[in-house]
């Protein structure tokens, strides 16, 4: 089950510009669970509900502020694997389009790989 690009605005960084004017994250969830009987059954109940999963990240990125992406890749995955039974590993990357290195990047990520 992979949740791709989901896009919020958000006040992260160690610049102090970055947590008053704020930036655009862009964070995937790639989790690895065994979903058969979910389709089997065509239960939602077993398996990872994405809209829920969704709703837990925007509520992560955007009413936290963190120095880096690092801890909101970690937070991310390790909330998700509370919440969501069944989980065997999920990855997350959190990436900011466009960090302020002072030259031309076109974005800077942080992947983190939990196995709960």
């Amino acid at each position: 089950m992979r949740l791709v690009n989901a896009v919020f605005y958000a006040h992260h960084g160690v610049m102090e510009e970055e947590h008053e004017i704020g930036g655009r994250y862009e964070v995937d969830v790639a989790a690895d669970l065994d979903f058969e009987a979910a389709a089997r059954e065509d239960d939602l109940a077993q398996t990872l509900d994405y809209e829920r999963a969704y709703r837990l990240i925007e509520d992560l990125v955007t009413t936290n502020r963190f120095y880096l992406i690092e801890k909101l890749a970690y937070l991310i995955a390790h909330r998700i694997a509370e919440k969501e039974e069944g989980i065997i590993s999920i990855e997350v990357t959190v990436r900011k389009p466009n960090p302020p290195v002072g030259g031309t990047l076109d974005r800077a990520e942080a992947v983190y790989r939990y196995e709960p």
